[in-house]
């Protein structure tokens, strides 16, 4: 409040300042002109009523007269000789008799008062002086003053919102902090139900002795409420808990995933779930029941599963082999559907290699046909 109190004294100074003054765009060109040309009259114009005199009766003027009149006398004897030169002579007294006007028309302005000079000077000076202060042109200090008296008004007024503004935050963080408890009271609630679900999920994924705990602890106030949500998991009796993501090793963290996605995906048909090798890691008796997990999923919807697990593939219901060719200029990836027949030989590819032996074809033949019982 006392630099806003500072500053509107400051606004209020400078504006009532600018506003005594009130200079106007080319103003201080204007001052100075009329300074220099007060400050020469008194020579300037000595040496205009000498030029006057010149050109007046008393100097040019009279002697052109003069002679003018001595050519006229002179022509008729002449008989016309000098009538050129009369005529000449006639029009360089017509111009120099409108110089002479000019001449004493314009020494009017050449008569100033002191006076006139003093106020001249103190009003250009006053001029640059604030100039300088503000650092503008003085050109610019009326629209300087117009941007001063601008935010003079808006702090002013700003003042009087204050008020009304503090009201509003009050109230605002009021009904933040009800949301926010509000929120962690349903958060708590829907950690207990997933922690109950995921207890019932890693059962069937062989991580029956893992215990996994949804943690809400208290974070800065922001968007999302006042709480850091984390899940933490213990993953043998007796070992202390951690973080999911620094606790459990990798095929712990797939079936972990695997385990969540199902709890909070919960009975909604509709969905269509992608699993981009969530059996990384884990292998054999593992592997098949991560595989009996994904197919009794899918009895309720539609999943979708990346895998290089020979176990896994044999459970899903239908089979496409992802294959890339690479030619000259480009690489192509084609997506083809496997027959029943093609199946056998794709998983005992994914159990031997390239080379598949009648032994892997046995084995990649049990694989499905213990695949339909699940089913």
């Amino acid at each position: 409040m006392i630099e806003l109190r500072s500053e509107e004294d400051f606004l209020r100074h400078a504006v009532d300042e600018l506003d005594g003054l009130a200079p106007e765009p080319g103003e201080e060109a204007l001052l100075d002109a009329d300074r220099r040309r007060m400050q020469g009259a008194e020579k300037v114009r000595a040496d205009v009523s000498r030029a006057h005199d010149a050109l007046s009766g008393r100097g040019a003027e009279g002697q052109m007269s003069d002679a003018l009149r001595w050519l006229e006398e002179a022509d008729g004897p002449a008989e016309g000789l000098f009538a050129e030169a009369i005529t000449t002579l006639s029009r360089a007294m017509n111009e120099l008799s409108e110089a002479e006007t000019l001449v004493a028309r314009n020494m009017d302005a050449l008569d100033f008062n002191p006076t006139d000079l003093e106020l001249c000077e103190e009003r250009l000076f006053a001029i640059r002086g604030l100039a300088r202060k503000h650092s503008v042109q003085a050109d610019d200090l009326a629209g300087f003053a117009d941007g001063l008296r601008a935010r003079l008004a808006a702090l002013t007024g700003g003042e009087a919102d204050l008020i009304g503004l503090e009201s509003a935050a009050q109230e605002a963080r009021a009904a933040f902090d009800a949301a926010a408890e509000k929120l962690r009271d349903a958060r708590r609630k829907a950690a207990t139900r997933l922690d109950r679900a995921m207890a019932a999920e890693l059962a069937p994924l062989k991580m029956e002795r893992a215990v996994f705990t949804t943690e809400i602890t208290d974070a800065a106030a922001g968007p999302d409420g006042i709480d850091l949500v984390g899940f933490r998991v213990a993953t043998n009796p007796g070992a202390p808990s951690g973080p999911l993501d620094k606790i459990a090793s990798g095929g712990e963290l797939s079936r972990f995933l695997l385990a969540l996605k199902v709890c909070l995906t919960g009975e909604d048909s509709t969905l269509t779930m992608i699993f981009d090798e969530i059996d990384r890691g884990v292998g054999g008796a593992t592997a098949d029941a991560v595989g009996r997990r994904l197919a009794t999923l899918a009895d309720g919807g539609q999943v979708l599963v990346v895998t290089h697990s020979p176990q896994v593939a044999a459970l899903g219901a239908h089979h496409w082999r992802v294959e890339k060719h690479s030619g000259k200029t480009e690489t192509i990836s084609r997506v083809v559907p496997l027959a029943a027949s093609e199946r056998v030989d794709e998983i005992a590819r994914m159990l031997s290699g390239d080379r598949i032996s009648e032994a892997a074809r046995a084995a990649a033949l049990e694989l499905l046909n213990a695949g339909k019982t699940v089913a």
